[in-house]
């Protein structure tokens, strides 16, 4: 078994089939978006395959470590993760094959009319090795 991140972006990716702003969403359509998902997250549940899901809120901040003291916070000029990213759902499956699979079925969740969003999800596999250690 292997774990996979998937992400689901607001921008950044080519646009999607069904391109209309969740802001711009019936409340009935973003129901059901949320019902979808949250039925894809419990079928894959049956099938052991399904670790975690999340929508992410729009508010989001940069931080670094900047020596003692208060660290610096900036709302830019950065491209952020919350202008970008969506929310994620982790997998952990068989084969790179089937987390393909999976994105595809995230991929068309409804959004506006009801019909698929065709939106693009970008699987990123967890590092299941350690980078090599660099010696002299």
């Amino acid at each position: 078994m292997a774990k996979y991140l998937l992400l689901k972006h607001y921008s950044g990716a080519p646009a999607p089939l069904n391109n209309v702003p969740m802001s711009r969403w019936t409340p009935e359509e973003i129901s059901d978006h949320v019902k979808f998902m949250q039925d894809l997250a419990a079928r894959l549940e049956g099938t052991g395959e399904f670790v975690d899901a999340q929508a992410l809120a729009p508010e989001g901040s940069w931080v670094r470590y900047d020596g003692e003291g208060r660290p610096p916070v900036t709302d830019g000029p950065f491209a952020e993760t919350k202008d970008l990213i969506a929310g994620w759902m982790v997998v952990d499956v068989d084969a790179h094959e089937r987390a393909l699979e999976v994105a595809a079925e995230l991929s068309a969740a409804p959004g506006a009319g009801g019909e698929p969003i065709h939106e693009w999800i970008e699987v990123r596999p967890f590092m299941t090795e350690l980078p090599p250690t660099i010696t002299e």
